[in-house]
């Protein structure tokens, strides 16, 4: 398998159409990890998969997903979204985990890495990160990545059938660079 960035034990690759079993089970046991935080339904059925890839072939977005280097299993999603280019090289990071694999780290490796593609071929200059207050595993994920609170978005995104509120987290690359760390 040829991988886009890998660490230690995770790699990213893009999103193929073959990947659609694997996912759909994925999101199918981790339906109630997902649920609360993402808006509408995990992709489970064909239609919502052809959906998402159809999305993705806007150059405005961008899926990776985080795998097992060793067996190629996928630990974690990220997407890259409503990339702006031109005076702002910006993106909205969205992903999720799996239930099957929390806890473990790979999240934290696999998002890292996506930082650093997204700064590097991406060639991005900032990433924003919008998450729900009581997301408490997504906000210390992206605390440890580096990203810092820019403030709070009142009613910022339709979820469950409501209008949720979502703390605002960004990075530039010169904040990674300052840092002098590598997420």
């Amino acid at each position: 398998m040829t991988y886009l960035a890998q660490g230690p034990r995770v790699a990213l690759r893009r999103l193929q159409v073959q990947d659609y079993e694997e996912l759909s089970l994925l999101n199918r046991e981790s339906a109630e990890l997902l649920g609360p935080w993402m808006p509408g339904a995990p992709i489970i059925t064909w239609d919502a998969f052809e959906n998402y890839l159809s999305r993705l072939e806007q150059p405005t977005h961008e899926a990776l997903f985080i795998c097992l280097v060793e067996t190629g299993a996928i630990v974690g999603r990220a997407n890259v979204n409503d990339i702006i280019r031109g005076s702002r090289q910006t993106g909205t990071l969205g992903y999720s985990a799996y239930a099957s694999t929390t806890g473990r780290g790979y999240m934290t490796e696999g998002l890292g890495l996506v930082v650093q593609f997204s700064f590097g071929e991406l060639a991005l200059h900032r990433l924003e990160a919008n998450i729900q207050p009581a997301n408490t595993p997504s906000l210390n994920l992206i605390k440890r990545l580096g990203f810092q609170k820019e403030g709070y978005s009142t009613n910022f995104q339709f979820i469950n059938g409501a209008w949720r509120d979502h703390e605002r987290w960004a990075i530039t690359i010169e904040m990674l660079s300052a840092s002098n760390r590598k997420p």
